[in-house]
């Protein structure tokens, strides 16, 4: 495997392993909101006016920033020289400033209608409708802090430094954790205490870039321009970006459209399942895109094609190495798996059935939906945002129309097989396309026939040990280890990389001990 391989590995690594911290935390935040939190006016009122600027970020932030300002930003680096670089990403923040500004002002002073929009049920309640307004005035800043957040992220990944912004959500997990306990146990109302934690999180979520960025020489004083041309061509790759963010969400509220029209108890079913498959993909598909991006895009601003290939053709071997085994591990397990963490109270024996039927359907897609993130990096970093959205419209199309011919014979999991299914579709229009702009294989073969075969071996080994129940989920260590040992015996490089991953985080432990 290439030096580019290996750097996507190692940085990847950081990613997952501040990602994971971030998702356990966020368990422990929904478990400490329940407790002080509950569910009532207050709670529902803190999450409708933490949605807004929560999917501000989706669109506008961490997504669609980051990806359009890497490579404009890697490009200007390569072209024109640090300075020049550093002065595009002030300008960058100066235009934030001023957009986001403007957009707060606005929310504010339309408060009231933006409530109505997001959650008009609630103005049946005056109360509620009153109380969901004033937590929107204090959330919505949160979108200044978030967005900087993404802007310095991308300056950081460009400099391939991982770990502080990886950490940001952790950050705001605590905050919000802090937040709803001291609220709690000084009797001051919990849901106006999150809000206000909201903000807290991401003024410190910004604060932590800061010793980073001066690391790798950039201060926000010094020469900036609202004419800056690294701004104005991040703004034209920005909107496509943003049009595919926006599709992403449209999917998901059309698929929740479809599947309120099936037996009770269905939307919660897809629900759970994707929460179990969007793990892996979460701490280990996004950790291998967010580090592959920074690669390619400086390896195509200095056109060196050949390079290029090989760190996507990595990135997908490494993909693929931890989503086979996965996909094949939730399959087999999918029924202890749901039974352990949601088969309580009243989630009963008919829920677990079908919640991990539905889980077996998303679980086949599994491998698709991660291999699709560094392909699409592969676009960005190439300055193409359009084809990536063009594809997401398109599968959105197969996914929306085969679920709907789905749901009738085979209700939810009808739904969920076309997840998979048009996630196959992405994976396969992408690579197409990109074939169109550079030689590239999208795997090395060999390498993708032996992880398929180890794949279903662990899949296989699973799948034996369904008959210990909730115990079987003891066997999953057990297998990683075997997993991981054959890998390394049929001399397999991304067994290799996990190897020097682990000793390199060795050797960093032993020297800060030291």
């Amino acid at each position: 495997m290439s030096e580019h391989g290996r750097t996507i590995a190692r940085n990847a690594s950081v990613v997952a392993g501040a990602t994971l911290i971030s998702r356990v935390l966020g368990f422990v935040r929904d478990l400490i909101v329940a407790f002080t939190l509950g569910a009532g006016l207050f709670a529902d009122a803190f999450f409708v006016a933490f949605r807004i600027p929560n999917l501000m970020r989706r669109l506008f932030g961490e997504g669609s920033l980051t990806m359009a300002f890497i490579p404009i930003y890697s490009r200007v680096r390569e072209e024109e020289g640090e300075e020049a670089a550093r002065e595009m990403a002030r300008s960058t923040m100066i235009w934030l400033g001023i957009i986001l500004g403007a957009l707060t002002l606005v929310a504010e002073l339309a408060a009231g209608p933006l409530t109505t929009a997001i959650a008009p049920g609630f103005t049946k309640n005056p109360e509620q409708f009153a109380t969901t307004v004033e937590l929107v005035k204090i959330c919505f800043p949160y979108v200044i802090f978030i967005c900087g957040v993404a802007l310095c992220m991308g300056i950081l990944n460009s400099h391939q430094r991982f770990l502080a912004p990886a950490m940001a959500p952790a950050v705001l997990n605590v905050a919000l954790i802090g937040a709803a306990l001291i609220s709690y146990y000084s009797g001051f109302n919990v849901a106006y205490g999150m809000a206000y934690g909201v903000l807290v999180g991401g003024f410190f979520q910004f604060l932590i870039q800061q010793p980073a960025l001066r690391r790798v020489g950039l201060g926000w004083r010094g020469p900036w321009s609202l004419r800056n041309k690294g701004v104005a061509r991040m703004g034209v790759l920005m909107l496509p970006t943003v049009f595919g963010a926006a599709v992403y969400q449209l999917n998901i509220l059309l698929g929740t459209l479809l599947a309120s029209f099936l037996p009770t108890g269905s939307v919660s079913y897809l629900y759970y399942a994707d929460r179990l498959v969007q793990f892996p993909l979460g701490v280990f598909g996004i950790a291998v895109s967010t580090a592959a991006l920074p690669s390619l895009s400086a390896l195509a601003a200095r056109k060196e094609m050949g390079e290029f290939g090989q760190a996507l053709r990595s990135a997908n071997g490494l993909t693929l190495f931890i989503a086979i085994p996965a996909a094949a591990g939730l399959m087999a397990l999918a029924e202890p798996v749901i039974a352990v963490l949601f088969g309580h109270g009243r989630f009963g024996p008919e829920a677990v059935e079908a919640t991990s039927v539905a889980l077996v359907a998303y679980a086949v897609g599994l491998p698709f939906i991660a291999l699709s993130r560094p392909l699409v990096s592969a676009f960005y970093a190439l300055e193409d945002t359009r084809t990536p959205v063009i594809i997401a419209v398109a599968c959105l199309v197969i996914n929306i129309g085969l679920g709907a011919a789905l749901m009738m014979p085979l209700a939810h999991v009808g739904l969920a097989l076309a997840v998979s299914v048009a996630s196959f579709a992405n994976v396969l229009l992408l690579y197409l396309c990109l074939r169109r702009k550079v030689s590239v294989r999208p795997v090395g073969g060999g390498s993708a026939v032996r992880t398929l075969l180890l794949g279903l071996l662990v899949g296989g080994g699973a799948w034996l040990a369904r008959p210990l129940g909730g115990w079987s989920l003891a066997v999953i260590p057990v297998l990683a280890g075997l997993y991981l040992f054959a890998a390394h015996l049929l001399n397999m490089q991304e067994a290799h990389l996990f190897a020097d991953v682990f000793r390199a985080a060795g050797r960093r432990i032993r020297r800060r001990r030291a």
